[in-house]
Order: structure tokens, then C-alpha cells, then sequence
């Protein structure tokens, strides 16, 4: 019996731990900025659920290890629809609204958000596709296949409303129709249709005050200082407070007096900015571009279209999700619900990476095809 959940040495010496390494640090890094962003009201209580997090999540990548990952994409439509029935009873059953979207599950003293873990089932079910299309995605009755599956996730958590999520979502399908081959016409025919009906749902019903507001006080954040751009102004603040060195631990000022709202969740790179500067701030972007560049040598290397897709999605999620929640908090893009990977506190959101991790670590694993 507990020799089924040993992971065999010759696997293991296929492993990455330089992965599971920079995954760590990062996680680290994340309780000591979430500590410094709330001890003052909360204590240790957020960075020790972050620490029980990282545990969790290593756990988890564990189980996933233990799993050949092409007999995981055998379940993929398991996994898929497990994750828009969680998306419908999120919608319409045992939802709670949060911050304007109705995008959480609550049991308890412990909420869930769905869409995290939908958009996972989304990647493995578009990589399996694929894979049993042998990557012939521009054939018309297979590209419209992927089609149906890539938007109705996406419809359901557009519905919420999501528009952070909904924005990865929509990143992470077209890096993978990108990487699969899909015609660049058919790209930017598509782009350009996704203009289109931006500009209409702009003028409709659909478009909430709240998202119309947040767009316009990122383009012109002077004329909403004490409005929308509120918290805008106060992460710029914080991070331009840091100069190249820091404040230091549990000294930045802006971080100090609460001037950030949600400095331990959306805006932590602020706390990075304001006390460990850009010093701090180019370490930690140097472990993300250390985890990219791992995640991209094992989607090439990867023995067949199902892995490396399912890496693509990955990487996808990462680079969208670093690009964009950095870029809202120094006025690059603006704000939305996205939280940064490993780094922002909350559950669904690290457990999910972690899922995601484990997923690439599994296929790098097992990148060797086996010759009978």
C-alpha cells in the first residue's frame, strides 16, 4: 500500500527542484510582506494561513506527482465540468458577493473562489483536446470545439462579474491558440471582434459603473485621487517611497499607516516597493523570470501535445497574472481583482498555483517516452 505513494527514483532524478525551490522562496517572501502589511491589526493570523498554505500546497503537488499526468489528461472532462458545475453553484446557489462579484463559496470560516480552480480544468481540457486532435487546430469543426469549451467558463465568470478573471481566462486561451498553430488570421480577426464587443458591452447594460470607473481613473488618475483612484495613488506612493533600497521590514511608511487598501491580497507588490525597494522588487521578478524560463524548457521538452499545452496554459496564467497585477499597482493597467502568484494572500489563489506547479513539475518528470 505505501508503495504506491513513492514516487520511484528514476522519476525523481527526472525532477526539477529548482522549481519547487524558487516556488518556496517566493511563498517565503510572501509571508514576511503579508506579516509586515497586517501584524499591526491582525498579528501573525494572515502570515501563519499563508505559511499553512504553503504546506497544503506542497502537499498537493505531492499527490499530483504521484499520478502519470497523461492518465490525469484522461480525466480532463471530469475535471472540466467539476469546475463549471462549481462556476453554476457559485453563480446561482452558495455565491457570496466580494467586492462587487458575486465569485466566492463560502463553508464556513474558509471561502473558495471556483473560477480558480475552473480555469485550471479549462487548461487540462483544452491540452487534451488538442492532443487527441493530434494539434490540428485550424480544421474548422475542432477549432469551434475548443471554442465551446475556452467560452463557457469564461461566460460564467463574466456573469459574476469577474472581469480580472475573466481577463486571464481569456489570456490564457489565446496563448495557448497561439503556441497550437492557430492561423494569425483567425487571431486577429478575433482580437479585433473582441474590440468590437468591448465597445459595445461598454454602452450597454452589462458594463457595471463600478468596472467603467475603475478603467476611466486608471487612464487619468489625477482627476480621481480621492475617488476610484484612491488606492492607485497610495500604491504609487508606497512604491516610489521605497527607492532603491527600501524603507525596510515592517518600516514603510505608507504600509505602516494602512494607507494601501488590500496590501496583503491584490497590492502586496506595493509592500515590496515601499519596504524592500527596487532591489526588492527586481529580486522578485528575477525568481518569476527564473520559474518562466523552467516552465518554457519543459514545455519544449515535453514527450507529447498534451504536456506541453498544458504548461502553455500555465505559463499563460503566470505571465498574465504577473504582468497585470504589477502593472495596476505603478498605474500600467488598471486595477482589477487579480492576485499575484504565490504572493498575494489567499487560499484558492495559492492552491491553485501550487495545483498548476505540480502539473509542469509531473509532465517534466515524465518528459522521457517509454520504448517497449
Amino acid at each position: 500500500m505505501f508503495e504506491k505513494l513513492k514516487i520511484s527514483k528514476k522519476l525523481l532524478r527526472e525532477l526539477d527542484y529548482g522549481i519547487i525551490i524558487i516556488t518556496i522562496l517566493i511563498v517565503l517572501f510572501s509571508c514576511i510582506n503579508i506579516y509586515s502589511a497586517t501584524f499591526r491589526s491582525m498579528g501573525i493570523f494572515f502570515a501563519k494561513r499563508q505559511l499553512i498554505w504553503l504546506f497544503i500546497g506542497c502537499f498537493v503537488v505531492y499527490v499530483i506527482l504521484l499520478v502519470d499526468y497523461t492518465l490525469i489528461g484522461n480525466y480532463a472532462p471530469v475535471i472540466y465540468w467539476a469546475g463549471i458545475i462549481l462556476l453554476i453553484l457559485n453563480n446561482w446557489v452558495l455565491g457570496s458577493v466580494h467586492k462587487g462579484a458575486n465569485s466566492w463559496i463560502s463553508i464556513g470560516s474558509i471561502s473558495i473562489q471556483p473560477s480558480e480552480f475552473a480555469k485550471l480544468g479549462m487548461i487540462v481540457m483544452l491540452a487534451k483536446q488538442l492532443d487527441d486532435m493530434e494539434g490540428k487546430i485550424n480544421e474548422p469543426k475542432n477549432f469551434f470545439k475548443l471554442i465551446f469549451y475556452a467560452v463557457l467558463p469564461m461566460l460564467l465568470i463574466v456573469i459574476q462579474p469577474d472581469m480580472g478573471m475573466t481577463m486571464v481566462s481569456f489570456f490564457i486561451v489565446l496563448g495557448i491558440f497561439f503556441i497550437a498553430g492557430l492561423d494569425l488570421k483567425v487571431i486577429f480577426g478575433g482580437l479585433a471582434s473582441i474590440v468590437c464587443l468591448i465597445a459595445i458591452i461598454w454602452n450597454s447594460p452589462l458594463m457595471k459603473t463600478y468596472w467603467k470607473g475603475r478603467l476611466l481613473s486608471f487612464l487619468n488618475p489625477e482627476a480621481y485621487s480621492r475617488g476610484l483612484a484612491f488606492q492607485l495613488n497610495q500604491s504609487l506612493m508606497a512604491i516610489g517611497s521605497g527607492k532603491i533600497l527600501g524603507e525596510g521590514f515592517t518600516h514603510g511608511l505608507q504600509i505602516a499607516g494602512s494607507n494601501v487598501p488590500e496590501a496583503h491580497t491584490d497590492f502586496i507588490f506595493s509592500v515590496v516597493g515601499d519596504e524592500w525597494g527596487l532591489l526588492g522588487a527586481i529580486f522578485l521578478l528575477f525568481l518569476y523570470g527564473m520559474l518562466t524560463y523552467k516552465f518554457i524548457k519543459i514545455a519544449k521538452e515535453s514527450k507529447d501535445i498534451l504536456g506541453s499545452i498544458v504548461t502553455v496554459g500555465v505559463i499563460s496564467t503566470f505571465l498574465f497574472s504577473i504582468f497585470q497585477n504589477i502593472g495596476m499597482t505603478i498605474g500600467l493597467m488598471p486595477i482589477t481583482g487579480i492576485t499575484l502568484p504565490l504572493m498575494s494572500y489567499g487560499g484558492s489563489s495559492v492552491l491553485s498555483s501550487f495545483m498548476s506547479i505540480g502539473l509542469v513539475l509531473n509532465i517534466g518528470m515524465r518528459k522521457k517516452k517509454i520504448n517497449f
